[in-house]
């Protein structure tokens, strides 16, 4: 059972008791992120993630390790576009202590001169390993390109220049504006007593000040249609077909589910046995949908040799004009249902995979889905809500593209418009 508690200074606590694990799971969701930055400040919300990690007034970077270390413990988090997360997963009877270590680099971060300077050179080094690898590089470049018009398209570890600007002045005053409790949520999963465990976290975080919140609003995305092509001397080319798709909570969340998995979200999915499997031409294909407050996309990734690179984009369309125009048999709409019903139950079960969910749930949402709703909402999905996602999906003029490799000589763009030709000539 899912229960909610706001402490007094605004925090919400989500609890959830699972009566039969030895482990406890505890996250903190902060909601602020890339959306959230001004472009002289981009990549803040991620260079603050990194410094709750190097000591607090009474515990050093090593400390802070030393002790995670020495419970066995998991300790790490990650900055989004729209929120950022610090999470851990101990054994039970080790939450007291993890609690401290967490809720002292929350509240108690030093935000040293010396570490932060430090710290640009971590970051831009994270910068280039992006930039290195083809294969993360092709798909935030098309994102930065197609929601360039408002901070949406700002990279989460920022730019160089970005970061060349941040200082403790600057750091300090985005972390007091945005680290309050009324703009976070607690996420807290595993076998433990309920009122003992609001005492506990209303003694770590009750007395977490509201003073100096301003709320930051944040301008709605709005989507470019765009075409990214970068010269890069590796093997394979690289590319992302990326087509507008709906927000988090849309009409066609759950349906749109079920269309990803059936079209390219594993081994058995129509992109991965015709391109893969049939015909031989790459091996790594799939898609991925990212869904965010207000917008959201679709996108397939494949990479492929250049001179298989005209057969891939053609099958890939090919591919995307068959499940437009082509019924989908209900058997493997009810097989697909299936398949995300178990993965979603089966994660359910571990208390890592019920904290990612209700807290982020509750960050971003303001509400957690019980189990039993979601499943339910899961079983209406029929292929009248699959073929509606479809058509709001696959609309070619929502269509972009970015391709990484040594594509000098290649008409990467003319190979994509031809392709697309086929979605506008099935009409």
């Amino acid at each position: 059972m899912i229960e909610t508690v706001t402490l007094d200074n605004g925090l919400k606590i989500v609890f959830e008791k699972i009566p039969y694990v030895r482990s406890a799971a505890f996250g903190i969701w902060i909601k602020t992120g890339t959306r959230y930055e001004k472009p002289e400040e981009n990549g803040v919300s991620h260079f603050i993630e990194h410094m709750m990690f190097k000591g607090t007034k009474k515990r050093s970077a090593r400390q802070i390790a030393e002790e995670m270390d020495a419970m066995g413990g998991q300790i790490n988090a990650y900055t989004t576009k729209e929120y950022t997360c610090y999470y851990t997963r101990v054994l039970d009877r080790n939450f007291d202590a993890v609690l401290d270590v967490l809720s002292d680099m929350i509240l108690n971060s030093k935000f040293d001169a010396g570490d932060i300077e430090r710290e640009k050179d971590v970051i831009d080094e994270e910068i280039d390993m992006y930039l290195d690898a083809p294969e993360e590089l092709v798909h935030d470049a098309l994102e930065e390109a197609v929601w360039r018009e408002t901070s949406m398209g700002m990279p989460i570890c920022g730019t160089k220049d970005s970061l060349a600007g941040l200082n403790r002045e600057v750091i300090k005053s985005y972390y007091e504006k945005n680290y309050r409790p009324q703009n976070a949520v607690a996420a807290f999963v595993g076998n433990f007593d309920r009122d003992a465990a609001v005492e506990k976290i209303k003694k770590a975080f009750g007395g977490w000040s509201g003073d100096k919140y301003e709320k930051t609003e944040y301008g709605k995305a709005i989507y470019v249609p765009s075409k990214v092509m970068i010269e890069k001397n590796v093997e394979q080319i690289h590319l992302c077909f990326t087509f507008k798709a709906p927000e988090r909570d849309s009409r066609h969340k759950y349906a749109l589910a079920v269309l990803n998995t059936l079209f390219g979200g594993g081994m058995s999915s129509r992109l991965f046995q015709k391109i893969r499997e049939d015909e031989g031409l790459v091996y790594t294909i799939y898609s991925y949908t990212s869904a965010y407050s207000d917008t959201g996309v679709m996108t397939v990734y494949a990479c492929t040799s250049p001179q298989k690179a005209e057969a891939v984009i053609k099958s890939v369309f090919r591919e995307i004009s068959a499940i437009k125009n082509e019924k989908i048999e209900d058997r493997i709409i009810d097989v697909t249902r299936e398949q995300i019903i178990s993965n979603y139950i089966i994660g359910g079960e571990s208390t890592a995979g019920r904290l990612t969910t209700n807290g982020g749930s509750m960050a971003l949402t303001g509400k957690v889905p019980e189990v039993e709703e979601v499943l339910e909402q899961m079983d209406r999905v029929d292929y009248a809500s699959v073929k509606a996602a479809v058509d709001e999906v696959f609309d070619p003029d929502n269509f972009s593209f970015s391709a990484v490799g040594n594509i000098e000589g290649i008409d990467i763009e003319g190979m994509m418009n031809d392709g697309k030709q086929i979605l506008y000539s099935k009409n």
